[in-house]
């Protein structure tokens, strides 16, 4: 059995520590108020309340993803409603449709957006912009968004809340984060920022999810 939640209530919040900033996810998600673990295992994702996928290579993660044998049930998971932030090649795992992926990149979905992969342009082309979250920067200062061959959302369903877009550059108007029920996704790097606000929106996510997700053991159940 998984063991029961903390005293204090903080829910268990791992990191797909296959490629990309693990660490700086890990320590972004502690300072959010989760305890933050490593996800390289079946029975460590099964163990966890929700989940982050670290930017990095997204055709990459996806064939690491096979060889650890984590994809399908990685995607049973998040189809059974475990909460999951997808940050840059994140974004693009989650996506239901992509663009200009690879021949034979396949994405976990859930997501019911069309994502451009590297719209922003090659690695030296990278940037940053400050900018305002829906729910996340309201009433407070904005959040640096630092794009590195960033996607960006070319179109969202109805039920997708776009919670922000850029705002200025030939990029002006583009969608680069949208939360839909449990998952949440972002074309930036909040990890290595140094500001929290936008992992710690995603811990009150996992907070306010009714009981364990499904694949999880229920910690108040008895055995015998």
């Amino acid at each position: 059995m998984t063991p029961a939640r903390p005293a204090d209530g903080a829910p268990t919040i791992g990191v797909l520590a296959l490629q990309g900033d693990v660490r700086e996810h890990l320590a972004a998600l502690e300072s959010g108020g989760a305890r933050a673990v490593g996800v390289r295992r079946l029975q460590e994702l099964l163990e966890v309340d929700g989940l982050v996928l670290p930017g990095g290579e997204s055709t990459t993660i996806d064939r690491l993803l096979r060889t650890f044998e984590l994809r399908e049930p990685l995607r049973e998971r998040i189809a059974a409603g475990l909460p999951v932030y997808g940050s840059c090649a994140g974004m693009i795992l989650l996506a239901d449709r992509v663009l200009d992926g690879a021949p034979d990149q396949e994405t976990l979905g859930g997501l019911d957006i069309t994502v451009r992969r590297n719209a922003f342009g090659r690695q030296v082309e990278s940037w940053e912009e400050d900018l305002p979250l829906e729910g996340i920067t309201d009433g407070a200062g904005d959040v640096r968004a630092v794009f590195i061959r960033a996607p960006w959302v070319e179109d969202a369903g109805a039920d997708v809340r776009v919670l922000a877009r850029v705002g200025s550059g030939p990029a002006a108007g583009r969608i680069v984060a949208v939360r839909h029920g449990g998952l949440l996704a972002t074309s930036f790097h909040p990890e290595i920022t140094g500001d929290d606000r936008v992992h710690r929106y995603f811990v009150e996510m996992v907070r306010s999810q009714d009981g364990p997700p499904a694949g999880r053991p229920d910690d108040t159940a008895s055995t015998g």
